[in-house]
């Protein structure tokens, strides 16, 4: 999908280290291919809000279906050490990284949806490996996403004239232009931002 003057779609390595050595778990163990299924939610509105509105799932979606490591990825990978000094990963399973397609399924609310605490915003099911490797990129997409609205939902009800183009104010980089494009998702006008009308 692609977003002329965007960001790029995240990285493979927007991951913690526990996810990449409970992949490496799983193959190690032999069942990389068992089912799991995971669900993204939060436990609490932001900013003492009623509700929120979902958020990120475009990015989500393109992160998901440009997703592989390179070498320069793998490479990296190889350098990291454990107990001992001795590698933390295989080259075999470095090997696996490098051959990496992810296959699940996902399944969002959409974008815009009003949402409640304690409900999934997003399930990916297939294999367990797979949906590990996923998890803190999806966390950070949509939870960075949806907490901009939120805030500008907040915002509008003490002073609707005083944060036009928060979005790029309030982070810069990719995360204004994210922050931008997502203000709009509840529909308002709030967070506008140059690139952020670009989709």
């Amino acid at each position: 999908m692609g977003y002329p003057g965007g960001p790029r779609p995240p990285s493979a390595m927007l991951t913690d280290l526990c996810q990449l050595t409970m992949a490496y778990t799983y193959w190690k163990s032999g069942i990389t291919g068992t089912d799991g299924c995971f669900h993204l939610y939060f436990r609490g509105n932001p900013f003492d809000g009623g509700c929120t509105v979902a958020c990120g799932l475009a990015q989500a979606i393109e992160y998901l279906e440009n997703l592989h490591f390179t070498d320069e990825d793998t490479a990296y990978l190889a350098t990291l050490t454990g107990r001992g000094d001795t590698p933390l990963f295989s080259p075999e399973f470095l090997s696996w990284l490098r051959g990496f397609q992810f296959t699940c399924a996902a399944l969002a609310i959409p974008e815009g949806t009003i949402v409640f605490p304690n409900e999934p915003l997003l399930r990916v099911t297939g294999p367990i490996a797979e949906c590990q490797l996923v998890e803190t990129a999806l966390l950070n997409i949509v939870n960075f996403q949806t907490l901009p609205v939120a805030r500008n939902r907040r915002s509008a009800e003490f002073c609707p004239i005083c944060c036009p183009k928060w979005g790029g104010i309030i982070t810069d980089g990719e995360g204004g232009w994210r922050a931008s494009r997502s203000s709009e998702c509840d529909g308002g006008a709030l967070g506008r931002h140059d690139l952020g009308d670009v989709q």
